[in-house]
This record gives C-alpha cells, sequence and structure tokens, in this order.
C-alpha cells in the first residue's frame, strides 16, 4: 500500500476535506470517492468525512491501494517497476485493456499473473496506450494518483515517446514533420486525414533503408487513435503488415511492424527522471534483410 501525506497549510484553513484532497493529491472525482468508500483518508491517522473542516498544521493522509507491495525484478514482461508504476513490454498481438471482442488473455490479466495477483482486482491504469498489433514499452500506472499526474506529463510533454517502425516504401526527405488533422474515417476503427480532424504532428527520421523499405525512428508531439499509421499511410509509406492502411503479411500475423521502443518520464512522486529503451523484435529486423 501506498501512503501519500499532506500537511495542511494557513491557505487550507477552514477548507473542506473534500476541496483539499482531489486539489493537493491530483485526484479525479471517481478516485476520490473510492477512497472514501474505503476510509482510506486519514486525518492526524483517523478516518475522516469529506465535510469535515480542516486547520492548518493537520496532516492528511491517502491510503492508496497499488496492489502487492513487492516489486519483483525486472522480466521480459516488466522492465520497470515501483510503488507508483510500472514500464511494461508489450508482446504482439496483445490488447492493452478488454474490449468488446478481447475478453482474455489482456496485458492486464498478464502482468496480474506476474505480480501473483487477482486479474478481476488487480490496480491496473495504463498510461499510454498501444494498439493490440503494436509491441513495445508501455506505462502503467499502480494507482490512481500516479496515473493522473503521469497523464498530465503527456499532455505537457513531459512524457517522450518514440517509435521504431518497419515502412513499406521510403519517405521523399530523410526526415520530417508531419502536420496533419486526424479524424473518424466513419462508424469503424479506421481513422484518416481530414481538414476538420484533431490536430497531430509527428516527426520521422529515416535511420536504415532496405531495398523498398526503410526503418523510420518517429516522435509523438501529440497522441491520437491510430496517429503513427495514419500518418505514415498518409506520405505513401504505411507501417508493413498494417492490415488497416496498408497490407498485411503472412510473416506478421495480427500485428504490424510498429514498436515502443523508448519512453522517458518524470517519476510521479519522486520526481526522478527515467528512461528506457526496447530493441526492435527479430520478427521486424527479420523485415530489413536484404
Amino acid at each position: 500500500m501506498r501512503i501519500l501525506t499532506y500537511v495542511t497549510t494557513q491557505e487550507d484553513e477552514g477548507r473542506a476535506v473534500r476541496s483539499v484532497v482531489p486539489r493537493q493529491f491530483s485526484l479525479g472525482t471517481h478516485a476520490f470517492r473510492r477512497l472514501k468508500a474505503r476510509s482510506a483518508i486519514l486525518l492526524d491517522g483517523a478516518p475522516v468525512h469529506a465535510g469535515c473542516i480542516l486547520r492548518a498544521g493537520q496532516t492528511l493522509q491517502l491510503c492508496l491501494d497499488n496492489g502487492a507491495d513487492a516489486c519483483p525484478a525486472p522480466s521480459s514482461l516488466i522492465r520497470y517497476i515501483d510503488a507508483d508504476m510500472l514500464i511494461a513490454c508489450k508482446d504482439a498481438p496483445l490488447a492493452t485493456l478488454p474490449g468488446s471482442h478481447i475478453r482474455t488473455d489482456t496485458l492486464r490479466e498478464r502482468l496480474a499473473a506476474e505480480l501473483g495477483e487477482d486479474a478481476r482486482t488487480f490496480s491496473y491504469h495504463p498510461v499510454n496506450r498501444l494498439d493490440k498489433g503494436t509491441s513495445g514499452l508501455l506505462c502503467v500506472a499502480r494507482h490512481a494518483h500516479a496515473q493522473r499526474l503521469l497523464a498530465s506529463q503527456l499532455h505537457k510533454g513531459g512524457f517522450e515517446r518514440e517509435y521504431l517502425a518497419v515502412t513499406d516504401g521510403i519517405p521523399a526527405q530523410e526526415s520530417g514533420r508531419i502536420d496533419a488533422p486526424i479524424a473518424r474515417a466513419g462508424t469503424g476503427a479506421r481513422r484518416m486525414v481530414r481538414p476538420d480532424g484533431r490536430p497531430a504532428v509527428t516527426h520521422y527520421r529515416v535511420e536504415r533503408v532496405c531495398g523498398a523499405r526503410a526503418l523510420l525512428r518517429l516522435r509523438l508531439e501529440t497522441g491520437r487513435t491510430h496517429q503513427i499509421r495514419v500518418h505514415l499511410a498518409h506520405i505513401g509509406c504505411p507501417v508493413a503488415g498494417d492490415y488497416l492502411y496498408g497490407r498485411a503479411l503472412a510473416g506478421l500475423p495480427d500485428r504490424f511492424a510498429l514498436h515502443s521502443a523508448r519512453i522517458v518520464l518524470t517519476q510521479p512522486i519522486t520526481g526522478a527522471r527515467l528512461e528506457f529503451d526496447e530493441p526492435l523484435p527479430a520478427a521486424l529486423c527479420a523485415l530489413l534483410v536484404p
């Protein structure tokens, strides 16, 4: 269990717990209600009501359920773990979350099994999400407070994401910036570049060329659904094996050649800067063999 502590100041004098706690601990409404229902908000060591009026100098504590206290050694699935977050290396095809057509064997269930927990109650809060067909690094918060802080980094540029993609086709320039708005292409999952879409910016650099294919390193400014896949198809270089925006490859069943290769972020509680790198999987390297 992760316990966070805050000592009230003169500014908090006369304010209710329901006003101070969400603001000081960066909690959403639902997270605050869950903590209140569990009597997990303490004032000077005792459970407190949301309407309690505070005085300066009192100690507020949140008892956050972050699952098992043990932090196992890094593995092929968990690259890093602490009391607030973990970095997983997701296989492909593997869903990040259950969906309408995917009920079992998701990343959530595999992480729960690795940590010896029940998947139904496992504290699982993905921060950046990967398509089922994309492999690589993914950050998971272990409690709602950490998720909110990490998500704020995504929107402010503090959470850096780099991807590697093998493309069918070679960009005209060795590096570039794709600034093209993305919108839904109908009622399904497919997206498209369209003037009335949401702003989307992707930076790319060609790392290697092999025949009619290229290895690109990509950095996201925004995080739209299918952003890299849509943008690369837009410039005539779809991700190899992309069955939605390019063409499927028999050697990549239910996946495509896109890999989350690097994450740089700030640990949400300690403030430490963390960097993680994951090399291109062998199955994708094989696409670049002459």
